[in-house]
């Protein structure tokens, strides 16, 4: 099985936890996720298998989607209300504040990552360090919030609908949101909705990818690798080019046979929209989903730029 499925993780898993279930359910070990969710969150969770494992990095750039509960007047160790409460406060709750907040902070902002999180530095997850009580200076990092959404608001708290890029921590923006609003808010409850183009309604929880499993149509559910870049330019190579393009060796753009047109600027996906599964950093542009003589799906090459050649950006064999 190579491609991927869509898991709807349910809160108390981690990520890590989803993939080894899954080991045991698809009685396969290389299967990988494509970005982490938290412990408490619920939702869309892209998991690779086999072959597709090699795309892992470029579904994690993938645009998120998320509706977040935010409760006002404290903030916890963990900036949501699992955690250890640090801070409250008397505030006189001002509506026009609150989405002048929200305004404030949508589109390319910086961002402080939680104690509470996955990352590394100096080797050690900072979630180890932080339940050792050691807090450590983390580098600001600039995210995008495509779209910020007041999907309900009152006196004690708030729901929003966010659009957001990679490595954007809602827990944060939650914070963030409260403290410019003039009050202290925690984050009470996260749930995916979208990444990329994979929603809610595909996924899958993990006891129905056990029942499909066991009867037989689990295949059914798995997204093909190829179809992850179907709206790239699909090149297909001539027979006696097989063995470069399985070599991964540069090709001449003169001798690739394209079924959706020369890969340029405007046939590119650039960033990802709802309907465009694959990367979305600028440093991607011009690729193509490589074919086979045969039509067997194999790689992602990249139109050097000003040249009449492709070379290998990403191999996936057969």
């Amino acid at each position: 099985m190579d491609g991927v499925i869509i898991v709807r993780k349910e809160a108390g898993y981690t990520s890590s936890d989803v993939v080894t279930i899954l080991r045991g359910i698809l009685h396969m070990k290389r299967i990988g996720h494509t970005g982490t969710l938290d412990p408490q969150a619920e939702g869309v969770l892209p998991v690779c298998l086999g072959r597709a494992t090699r795309a892992a990095e470029l579904l994690t750039a993938q645009t998120k989607e998320y509706v977040t509960r935010m409760v006002f007047g404290y903030e916890t160790d963990t900036q949501d209300t699992t955690g250890q409460i640090t801070q409250t406060c008397e505030y006189a709750f001002s509506e026009e504040k609150f989405r002048y907040a929200v305004r404030k902070l949508t589109g390319e902002i910086r961002q402080t990552p939680p104690m509470y999180s996955a990352i590394r530095i100096d080797g050690q997850h900072l979630y180890d360090l932080a339940r050792q009580g050691v807090t450590v200076e983390r580098p600001a990092r600039t995210v995008t919030i495509h779209e910020a959404e007041i999907l309900a608001l009152d006196p004690k708290g708030a729901s929003l609908r966010i659009v957001c890029s990679k490595g954007t921590y809602i827990r944060t923006l939650v914070t963030d949101i409260g403290r410019e609003a003039g009050f202290l808010a925690s984050m009470e409850k996260l749930t995916r909705t979208r990444s990329g183009s994979f929603s809610l309604d595909q996924a899958l929880s993990l006891g129905e990818i056990r029942e499909k499993a066991l009867d037989g149509t689990i295949e059914e559910h798995i997204l093909p690798l190829s179809e992850l870049f179907s709206e790239y330019p699909q090149g297909t190579v001539l027979p006696e080019d097989d063995g470069r393009l399985r070599n991964g060796n540069p090709l001449q753009m003169g001798r690739i046979r394209f079924e959706k047109g020369l890969p340029q600027a405007e046939a590119n996906p650039g960033p990802l929209s709802e309907s465009k599964p694959g990367p979305q950093t600028g440093d991607q542009e011009d690729l193509i989903a490589m074919h086979l003589s045969d039509s067997a799906f194999i790689a992602l090459y990249r139109v050097q730029p000003g040249t009449d050649t492709a070379v290998c950006y990403k191999m996936f064999g057969v």
